[in-house]
């Protein structure tokens, strides 16, 4: 088991259970899976770039990424319906709690004058999304092998029914957040 659930189960539940005055253990909020896109609209010209991208997403995660499709067509992009434009892995359950402490205690920590990440990137529901501007933040990457450096949406579904029971649960796991 990861030493981060094994610290959710012993810390963070009686915290949380005592913050919030929930009645049973069920009703506390969780992790529920951690979900890596990356969209590469230069895909359309070089589909390359999105070979290399998914491979690269792969060694960030550990799992195989699907290949996303466009849904539509839009001329002025010269983009057609079906065509690979990005690729995407969802995370759960062993695998989401490893990203997880990588992201917040190594990724994170390299980003250049990092203050820590916006706490207002919550949807209303409790889900946290994080976009990072350069994926070579991420140990695993190796500098002279990257063609092109590549953003990252970073999305954390939370079982939390507010952004303030998810707020409280991802700075309890670890965020590093501003405000």
């Amino acid at each position: 088991m990861s030493q981060l659930k094994t610290v959710y189960g012993k810390e963070i539940v009686p915290k949380l259970m005592e913050t919030f005055k929930y009645k049973s253990i069920m009703q506390v909020p969780r992790l529920g899976k951690i979900v890596l896109n990356m969209g590469l609209g230069e895909a359309i010209h070089n589909i390359k770039l999105l070979d290399s991208a998914a491979e690269e997403l792969m060694i960030i995660s550990g799992q195989k990424p699907v290949v996303t499709r466009a849904k539509k067509s839009i001329a002025a992009f010269k983009l057609r319906e079906g065509m690979p434009i990005g690729c995407m892995v969802t995370l759960r359950r062993q695998h989401m709690y490893d990203f997880y402490y990588k992201l917040v205690n190594i990724a994170l920590a390299r980003v250049r004058d990092f203050r820590g990440v916006s706490g207002k990137a919550f949807d209303g529901r409790g889900n946290y999304s994080l976009g990072i501007k350069e994926h070579i933040i991420f140990p695993e990457i190796d500098y002279d092998k990257i063609d092109k450096i590549k953003g990252l949406n970073i999305s954390i579904v939370t079982t939390a029914q507010t952004d303030e029971e998810g707020k409280q649960l991802l700075g309890l796991l670890g965020m590093p957040f501003r405000n």
